[in-house]
Parts: C-alpha cells; structure tokens; sequence
C-alpha cells in the first residue's frame, strides 16, 4: 500500500468518525481519539512523516471537536452542563487559533483541551444515570478536575516535553509496567471505593443518543421555533460566526492553497455566516424545512457553492483568493457545520427553555 493512500484513509477516516457523535457519542468520540493518537504510529510505520504535523493534527481535532460541542446542544439535557461545554469547547479553539498565529507550544498548555474529557465523561455518566440528578455546582466540579489533574499533565507532556507514548514505552523499560500498574490502581479504586458508594443506575446501558424531546423533534417545529426566536444579527449567528470562522482560520493555516489571511479568513466567513442565518430564517419562516440531515446539508452545500461562485465574479479572484480544491473544501466544512448547528441549537434552546419553565413553576 503507497504511502499516500495510507494516508488519505487516515484523513478521511478522521472525517468520517465525527459524523457519528451525534448518534453514538460516547463510542464514536474514544474511536477519534484512538485515531487521534495512533495516526501518527501509522504514518511512521509507513516510513512518512507528514511536514506540519502539528498543525495537521490540531486542525483533524478542531473539527471532531466541533461535532461534539453540536452533539452536546443535541443531545444533553443538562443545560448547566451545556454551558460548561460551550466554554471549555470555545476557551480551546481560542487557543488553537493563537497558537497557530503564534508557533507558541505554551498557549496549548494555557488552553488545555478539556472540553473532549469533559464530553466522554457527561456522556459515561448518561450511559447508565440521568444527568440532571447533578447539580450544576457536580459539573464544574468535574471540569475542574479534568483540567488540573488531567489535561495540564497531558498538555506538557504532549506539548512542551513533547514525548509520544508509543516512543516512550519502546524507548523507557520501565515506563510501561508503570503505566499497567497505574491503570490498575485506578480501576481497582472505581470497583471498590466509587461504585459501591453511587446511587443506583437509572437504566441498562445506553450508548446511543436519547431520542429528541418532542415538540422539537421534527424539522417543521425546529424551524417553526427558529421563525419564533431567531434574528439575523443575535448571539446565535454570533456563536455561529465564531464557532466557524475560529475552524476556518485553524484550517487556513494548515492548507498549504489558502493565501488569505486569518482576519480575511474570519471576516469572510462572519459574511457568509449571516447570509446563510438570513436565508436559513427566510426558509424557515415559509415551513421549508427538511428531515434528512443528508439532504439539508445539500441544499446548504448548493447555496453556498452559488454564493461563492457569485462572489468570485463580483471579486474577480482579487488578493487573498483560494484555488477551487480549497476553496471547495472550504465551502463543505462550514456547510456541514452550519447544517448541523442549525439543527442542533434550537434543540438546547428548547430544553432551556423548559428547564426555566420548570424551575419557575416549582
């Protein structure tokens, strides 16, 4: 097998696995990262080392990432948990981007990535109890830990001690019988000090994602409840823009066509983010609205493809311009973002607004 088809597996399957976090969160986000931490043992097998690998790898995790924080606005019905998310999710990607900017290693160590441990353990918790027998007070409590007394240690080892695991264990005798008996102790605290102290669990175990509330189920209430709450210029579209315009930049410093800058990157990306909520609230402010995800994200696809080409003869392909391959790639990432945020968002606004109705009536 050449090297480069090892490789283009490597990256489509680090594509291809996100796209089951929404359905199967818990098991599709330990199968990214698995990937994520033997991809590069894959290509050193194969004799390749790809040039940049640093920021190749921060972008392929910027974007499973992405899909998770979607999948938490679809999926959790903790809203405190959710916002919890959403600012660890958002601290990182800031990072991510200075980073980028900058070549500095620290700034991933100052904006650890605790939002991925976060969501495995929301979700290990939803696989056998109800996360809303937690107070919010139980969440950060939780986040906190992980981010001391995991991510930080993590950070450096990865980013500024810069070892590898696998590199480690081949080349320091001691360090896997080490890690065993670690892993050990700390499974053998779980079984005879955690357990037998938690509440009973609320279910058997489920690893795929809850069914929808109903009253936001459908795509017609989705874009019903849009047409009710939404604008074009709130702090919807201005998540959005963020959530967006932050992956693109990261991507942008990777791609080796792209010539624009970040700000002409995110600038050019707020534009089509509220071109997008514009046509997306006119769409559902007439009852368009379509169930399948697949065919959502056609119709965004084609929109966006019409609005680029528009664009590039308006522009005439000035300074700043991306070559079609990239520019296509472009186009498919924020459509399958903003497909997904715009099915997902009302759905977590949807729960807070319940979860505020209930407190209010108690």
């Amino acid at each position: 097998m050449s090297v480069e088809v090892v490789f283009w597996c490597v990256v489509f399957a680090r594509f291809a696995l996100p796209l089951f976090i929404p359905l199967f969160p818990l098991p599709a986000i330990i199968a990214c990262l698995l990937l994520d931490g033997v991809d590069q043992t894959i290509f050193q097998t194969f004799g390749y080392d790809p040039p940049f690998y640093q920021s190749y790898d921060k972008a392929m995790d910027v974007f499973y990432l992405s899909i998770a924080y979607l999948a938490s606005l679809r999926n959790w019905t903790h809203p405190g948990a959710v916002r919890i998310s959403r600012f660890l999710f958002f601290f990182r990607q800031i990072g991510v981007v200075a980073f980028e900017a900058s070549g500095l290693r620290l700034l991933l160590l100052v904006f650890p990535n605790t939002f991925e441990y976060f969501f495995i353990a929301y979700e290990t918790v939803r696989t056998r109890r109800n996360p809303l027998r937690y107070t919010f007070r139980f969440w950060v409590i939780v986040a906190a830990a992980i981010w001391i007394f995991v991510k930080l240690p993590q950070e450096y080892w990865i980013h500024i001690a810069k070892l590898d695991l696998t590199d480690t264990i081949r080349d320091v005798s001691w360090f896997l019988p080490a890690l065993i008996v670690a892993v050990l102790a700390l499974l053998a605290v779980l079984y005879f000090v955690v357990l037998p102290r938690l509440r009973p669990a609320d279910w058997s175990w489920k690893f795929r994602a809850d069914p929808l509330p109903e009253g936001i189920d459908e795509a017609s209430e989705r874009a019903a409840y849009q047409a009710a709450h939404r604008k074009v210029f709130d702090l919807t579209t201005l998540e959005k823009t963020f959530l967006i315009g932050l992956i693109s930049v990261i991507y942008g410093e990777v791609l080796p066509g792209v010539e624009a800058s970040g700000p002409q990157m995110f600038f050019g990306i707020a534009v089509f983010v509220v071109i997008n909520a514009a046509i997306g609230l006119w769409a559902a402010k007439r009852g368009y609205s379509w169930n399948s995800a697949a065919v959502s994200f056609g119709v965004v696809f084609a929109v966006n493809v019409v609005l680029v080409v528009l664009a590039d003869v308006l522009l005439s392909r000035g300074p700043g311009q991306l070559q079609l391959v990239d520019g296509l790639f472009f186009i498919f990432l924020f459509s399958i973002l903003t497909t997904l945020y715009d099915r997902y968002r009302p759905i977590a606004d949807y729960r807070a607004a319940q979860s505020e109705r209930a407190g209010a009536e108690r």
